[in-house]
């Protein structure tokens, strides 16, 4: 994690990088790149991942949404909620997945 050293009532705080705590109002987007879609929803990357080989992994902690390839020992871990799903989340899903996924500035 990289981020920005702060000091605060007399203590000195790590700030995540801009994009993660919002302060900078940039927004990062995952794009589908066959179909040049955004995805908006877990329902939407949900469906796009079951078509790569990925299928749902419900042995995980109950506070993520989780999916599993038997072909790899990869495991993609989201945040329940989507307004969670940040870019950290979403270049684990690029790295994963080469040619298939981008992350763009919005």
């Amino acid at each position: 994690m990289s981020g920005v050293w702060e000091f605060r009532n007399g203590v000195m705080h790590l700030v995540e990088n801009q994009e993660q705590s919002g302060s900078s109002g940039r927004k990062m987007a995952l794009v589908h790149l066959p179909s040049g879609q955004v995805v908006s929803s877990y329902s939407l990357l949900e469906q796009i991942l079951r078509d790569l080989g990925w299928e749902r992994y419900y042995g995980g902690h109950p506070n993520l949404f989780q999916f599993h390839k038997h072909s790899s020992i990869d495991l993609i871990s989201l945040p329940k909620n989507f307004s969670d799903f940040s870019s950290i989340y979403m270049y684990d899903i690029v790295l994963k997945n080469p040619n298939v996924f981008h992350v763009q500035d919005m």
